[in-house]
């Protein structure tokens, strides 16, 4: 009833005079429009009017919450004023400074005309020569070293992934995967057609016991697994469990697609593929050890596979520009990357420093070498209450829910990404997240 401005008023109002808190979530758009008798649209123009106004914050895949009144409002739960600037602890893509001096230089030759012409030509999925031997030794271990001839590329590790799952599965297949996971691997399944089922596992991450008897009961297609610095708990699993692993992976001929991405922290952690090298697809990439903005992702197949996830990497338009592939052979031969990667280790040990003076005394689990953390909220704070009180004073976080498989066993925690904020805003941020847990949800002071 009325135009959206008229409606976007009352909500105002209620804002204003406290019907609505800081913090509480508006209605989905549908029920919203049937409430007042609306078209989903005209709600959606409110929605979008009331963001305008600075009024509410929406949050892609959790909602829509009322954002803290300016000036303090009296009740509040937040200890320090809300940021004019929202301050993300979602998106977690490292840089250093002077980060973008050191990459210009590597690509100047690049920039030529004879150069330019080459390196805009369309990228094949098994990349060049040159480039197979640059991602080998940037990948290189102590103990391992990729063939060269089993490499391949696409546009970045998500793109990887969904060609590996792509080709091993079918639509309706089942692929085992961590009870929390990388949430867009969630989506690839989605769209793949395929089934996650979340395998339990411990602090070091999945049980072989757990995964035989898994297999067992319905057989799985594939798992999707992070064995090293696993996003979000920071897990890595010890040598002894990847040998475990390994062996089951072998004895069932069970095809693995490890993601790596962050491995670079924890370069003493071998990959999965060591003791499963005929079934395990390795998936690396340059968007945390260099930055998201050019990139590629590293594809390390079986010798058998190489022609399957090739076929994959083309057919779903995943292959990776031929520029960005020159680019990261340059970085490689420079010895650029190297010196991003010491460099991305000493940052991570800082942040890591500001999260445990600011978090401590909380449930937090995460490694000295990882850019992130899982935080076990206190009771009786639920990961999208306290997303909720997070957003409202211009913080993200990434609520348990976006990571959980089953749905229906949600962890009340949230992942703190550590790398995009500069240190002083994430000492900031952490601070007021960590007065906001102290002081406990609004509803539970009540009275």
């Amino acid at each position: 009833m009325g135009d959206f401005r008229s409606i976007a008023d009352r909500i105002a109002e209620d804002i204003a005079v406290g019907r609505l808190r800081p913090g509480q979530r508006l209605p989905p758009q549908r029920w919203f429009a049937r409430r007042h008798r609306i078209a989903p649209s005209t709600a959606g123009r409110v929605y979008g009017e009331l963001v305008r106004r600075g009024l509410v914050v929406g949050e892609v895949g959790r909602g829509t919450f009322v954002r803290a009144a300016p000036g303090g409002a009296q009740g509040r739960a937040l200890i320090e004023s809300a940021t004019a600037a929202p301050v993300n602890l979602e998106l977690n893509y490292p840089a250093v400074p002077g980060q973008s001096e050191l990459l210009a230089p590597s690509l100047a030759p690049l920039l030529r005309a004879d150069a330019l012409t080459e390196a805009m030509r369309p990228g094949a999925a098994d990349g060049t020569a040159a480039a197979r031997e640059a991602a080998a030794d940037l990948l290189a271990l102590p103990d391992w070293r990729p063939d060269p001839s089993r490499l391949l590329f696409a546009g970045n590790a998500r793109q990887a992934i969904a060609a590996a799952l792509a080709s091993l599965v079918r639509p309706g297949g089942r692929v085992g995967v961590e009870e929390l996971t990388y949430p867009l691997v969630k989506e690839i399944a989605g769209r793949l057609g395929l089934v996650l089922v979340p395998l339990p596992g411990d602090a070091e991450g999945v049980r072989p016991d757990a995964l035989a008897a898994v297999h067992r009961a319905a057989p799985l297609s594939a798992l999707y697994l992070q064995p090293t610095l696993h996003n979000p708990t920071a897990a890595t699993m010890s040598e002894r469990r990847r040998h475990e692993l390994g062996r089951l992976v072998v004895e069932s001929g069970l095809p693995v697609v490890e993601d790596r991405i962050w491995s670079f922290l924890h370069p003493d952690a071998v990959p999965l593929a060591v003791h499963a090298p005929g079934l395990t697809h390795v998936v690396d990439g340059l968007s945390k050890r260099v930055a998201p903005g050019l990139t590629v992702g590293f594809l390390v197949v079986p010798e058998q596979r190489v022609e399957a996830v090739g076929a994959a990497v083309r057919s779903g338009g995943w292959s990776a520009g031929r520029f960005a592939v020159e680019a990261a052979v340059r970085w490689t031969g420079d010895g650029v990357v190297r010196r991003l990667v010491e460099e991305k280790r000493a940052d991570v040990a800082r942040r890591q420093a500001i999260l445990a003076e600011h978090l401590a005394g909380f449930t937090v689990r995460t490694d000295p070498r990882a850019y992130f953390a899982w935080w076990e909220l206190p009771a009786p704070w639920r990961a999208d209450t306290f997303t909720a009180a997070a957003a409202a004073h211009g913080i993200a976080v990434t609520p348990g829910t976006a990571f959980a498989v089953d749905p229906h066993r949600t962890p009340d925690a949230v992942r703190l990404g550590l790398a995009s904020a500069p240190p002083p805003e994430l000492a900031r941020a952490l601070r007021t997240l960590a007065g906001v847990a102290a002081a406990g949800p609004p509803e539970s002071r009540a009275g």
